[in-house]
């Protein structure tokens, strides 16, 4: 029997284990494929909707699912800490007890680090605990200066700030704190989800601008202190409400592998995902993809769920003893949420001009095919 380990129970991780399950031809009392998924965690939380928790929009019991449901026919979730990742014998150690594969698929996601000692000031709105604790305070709010601040580069799912100060200021608005409060968002990008292209940014720009969101690009944090932020531009800030992107890095446990690139990240063929080791994948935020004109891609759960899809169908060929026919396509589309019940579709195929990517004006469509995706996620996959 042939066997497949799965390293994480994030998005790409799970979108390979249920698209491997659907085609292994496992039935009740017959496996033929075993898929073993390694996490940690209790619990899958659906991070698209972190943004809405920090406005009371969504609550922990809507947007997590226990991981122990992904069990299914030759489906096994294994709990517990990955000790040690063996790419070159595909194999991982967890809890002392090594675990050989004849494919392996790392899905461990970015490890989310505190820079400049920010838990003491704000809140990591990019984890459920910070994003609730958000919120308790947004709620006792009477007014001042709210900030947003992205702490560092690269960072995943690069439209949420940009989606929590709109969302913020629609808060703020209609608790008629906006007389006397000013949301602003301060990042070291020069625009924002500048690799979707000039026209798309500017038009999330001109969005910020509407709504009277003070919007502070190529600003690198340098310190902060009590309630006062300072920039390596020399520029100082004042805040009385904190929310920040942790900083994003390759978790320990794989660079301390062989599977460590020149890039801080696991390095992949742009089309195939497999690394440097035969028959090891690697998908989602732990990777280094590139563009047909070599701009680096963003890191965004749709990119995830299509690499996946593309490993499990080319690992699914390989177990037949065929020949591998998918590769993977940077394209597609996500939701951005613009506050009053709004959002906007922005998509089409990545590349580093960014042409073929569109952002619709917002719109209640936007924002109920976005709540859609949050539901149809945990039917389809719990």
């Amino acid at each position: 029997m042939k066997t497949i380990l799965v390293l994480g129970a994030g998005t790409g991780g799970i979108v390979t284990a249920r698209e491997l399950s659907r085609h292994s031809g496992n039935e009740e009392d017959i496996n033929l494929v075993k898929i073993l998924v390694f996490e940690k965690e209790e619990t899958s939380v659906y991070s698209p909707s972190l943004p809405w928790v920090m406005v009371g929009k969504s609550k922990e019991e809507e947007i997590t699912e226990r991981v122990d449901k992904l069990n299914a026919s030759g489906l096994e979730v294994v709990k517990g800490e990955i000790e040690i990742i063996d790419p070159e014998n595909v194999a991982v150690t967890v809890n002392g007890k090594q675990y050989k594969g004849d494919h392996m698929v790392v899905s461990l996601g970015v490890e989310q680090t505190d820079a400049f000692d920010l838990r003491k000031f704000g809140f990591n709105f990019f984890r459920l605990k910070g994003a609730e604790a958000f919120y308790s305070e947004l709620k006792k709010f009477n007014g001042g200066e709210i900030a947003i601040l992205v702490s560092s580069l690269p960072f995943k799912s690069p439209a949420a700030p940009y989606e929590a100060a709109m969302l913020i200021e629609d808060f703020v608005r209609k608790n008629n704190l906006k007389d006397n409060s000013s949301v602003s968002l301060y990042t070291p990008e020069t625009g924002p989800m500048e690799f979707a292209g000039a026209e798309a940014s500017q038009e999330l720009k001109e969005l910020l601008e509407k709504k009277g969101i003070k919007y502070f690009p190529n600003h690198e944090l340098k310190a902060v202190s009590g309630n006062k932020l300072e920039f390596r531009n020399g520029e100082n800030y004042s805040y009385d409400l904190l929310a920040y992107t942790p900083r994003h890095q390759l978790p320990e446990l794989i660079k301390k592998s062989d599977l460590a690139g020149k890039s801080g990240w696991i390095e992949v063929d742009n089309k195939t995902l497999e690394t440097k080791f035969k028959d090891v994948y690697a998908i989602g935020d732990v990777t280094q993809v590139s563009t047909e004109n070599g701009a680096m891609l963003p890191k965004i759960g749709v990119f995830a769920r299509q690499q996946a899809a593309v490993v499990a169908h080319n690992i699914g060929r390989k177990m037949a003893g065929d020949e591998p026919d998918q590769t993977f396509v940077p394209q597609g589309k996500y939701f951005i949420e613009a506050g009053e019940g709004k959002a906007s579709e922005t998509g089409g195929r990545f590349s580093a001009t960014g042409k073929d990517v569109k952002m619709k004006t917002p719109a209640q469509l936007g924002h109920f095919s976005k709540w859609w995706d949050e539901k149809f996620w945990f039917f389809k996959n719990f």
